[in-house]
């Protein structure tokens, strides 16, 4: 066996797994078919529960040091901001981290922990058998590997070559992005327009640029241009503020698909591999990192003999919502943002002001997007806390529990007369009293 897990691409997803394996002693071989990482961010937004995840590593601090903090969130691009302050969270709030340093600083984090990283090798062919899983790059060459993990993206072929069906619908709407310099931009750093016309949105990126998004009624799909961003914000908020000199125009559509199952035998997916949305909110990459904070201990466990195989079937039991979730919430925005009748705005008007005069939907709303709201399922008769995440609390040696978590084991915790296990990726797997073992199969494995 030529290493323990394979990985094909090497995102954020697949970035995070690797580490995360690498972290328990799994060897991991990461296929990337780009030479380079990609220079363009799609991704802007890292959320309150993805930085609990970084911290949980001891990976937050760069990003916090970089990032620019930015306190509230939108839903559909409502003028009615969701107050993000009022989360119970030590980071409440967004970081605006431009994906191509996220990817930076995850592959760095990667290598460090031992990850073989193979950047220029593509992956043609998958073969999966009943004990090991075939991998053959362009080159010809082939590797085997225990167990194979998809991180390859919407147009997975890892996904393709297992026969996961990908389930969804095909985009009716579309909308672009364009990073450029604005010689007039104004005043408030993060803006947003919404007419007839259509809506563009903006935010300031490092290196003086800034990204303008927007969605325009009628939009075909069609290529975009310098003078179609020109025209259309000008269309929308009466001005262009003399953008010019482009880093990058591309645009994107509202497909809703989800995988059918993130695992057959052994070949599981996460990220886009298993889920593809609207890019409404900027969630993708989040949720993302968040099936490879899922999925990393349990092959860990799975592979090293600490569990059996059923484990992996609770990655999809617990992540295929999730991604169910994120194609409604994704999908439901998208109704909100691309409708541009008087009707379509009188409905924006309306749940604007619902969000005002409702704190606890502002807060729910705010909860969902930050992925704070997430609860995995727990056995009947479990305690409440069981399937929650776990917040941060300082421990009797003068760490947090955060800072514990930092080695990738679970972790028992005293609780008032009770202990909590807390998983390695931050749930409460078993809450008991102090005096009782916890009745879990992969944790007495662990402990024995």
């Amino acid at each position: 066996m030529d290493a323990q897990v394979a990985i094909v691409g090497a995102g954020p997803v697949g970035l995070w797994l690797a580490a995360e394996l690498r972290l328990a002693g799994v060897s991991v071989t990461v296929f990337e078919t780009r030479l380079e990482p990609d220079p363009h961010s799609k991704a802007l937004t890292i959320h309150p529960r993805t930085i609990e995840i970084l911290a949980c590593r001891g990976l937050a601090e760069p990003l916090l040091a970089e990032g620019v903090r930015i306190p509230s969130g939108h839903f559909a691009v409502l003028d009615e901001r969701l107050d993000f302050s009022v989360l119970d969270t030590p980071y409440p709030f967004t970081l605006a981290v431009p994906q191509a340093r996220t990817e930076e600083l995850l592959e760095q984090h990667a290598r460090a922990a031992g990850a073989d990283i193979r950047r220029g090798r593509r992956v043609t062919a998958v073969r999966a058998g009943t004990g090991s899983v075939e991998v053959t790059t362009e080159d010809g060459t082939t590797l085997e590997a225990a167990w194979l993990v998809g991180c390859d993206g919407v147009r997975s072929l890892v996904r393709e070559s297992v026969g996961i069906p990908y389930v969804g619908t095909p985009s009716t709407v579309f909308g672009w992005l364009a990073d450029v310099t604005l010689a007039e931009p104004p005043e408030t750093p993060i803006f947003s327009y919404y007419t007839e016309h259509g809506q563009v949105m903006g935010v300031p990126l490092p290196g003086g640029i800034h990204r303008l998004v927007g969605i325009d009624a009628g939009d075909t799909g069609a290529e975009l241009t310098l003078d179609d961003v020109r025209a259309r914000v000008t269309a929308v908020a009466g001005t262009d503020w003399g953008l010019h000199t482009p880093v990058w125009l591309s645009k994107f559509g509202n497909a809703a698909r989800q995988a059918e199952r993130y695992r057959t035998g052994r070949v599981l997916l996460a990220g886009d591999a298993a889920h593809q949305h609207m890019p409404a909110g900027g969630v993708g990459m989040n949720v993302g990192i968040q099936d490879a904070a899922n999925l990393g201990w349990k092959l860990a466990a799975v592979v090293q003999g600490r569990a059996g195989d059923e484990l992996l079937d609770s990655y999809h039991d617990e992540r295929h919502p999730v991604g169910r979730d994120l194609l409604r919430s994704t999908q439901a925005q998208t109704a909100l943002m691309s409708n541009f009748s008087p009707a379509g705005r009188e409905l924006r008007a309306l749940l604007g002001e619902l969000i005002g005069e409702q704190p606890q939907l502002a807060r729910s709303l705010a909860e969902r997007l930050s992925g704070l709201a997430v609860r995995y399922p727990a056995p009947v008769g479990a305690h409440p806390l069981v399937g929650t995440r776990a917040s941060d609390r300082p421990l009797r040696d003068g760490g947090s529990l955060f800072t514990a978590l930092r080695s990738g084991r679970p972790v028992l915790v005293d609780v008032g007369g009770e202990s909590a296990l807390v998983r390695p990726d931050g749930y409460v797997a078993w809450v008991g009293a102090s005096t009782e073992r916890p009745a879990v199969p992969w944790f007495a494995a662990e402990a024995g």
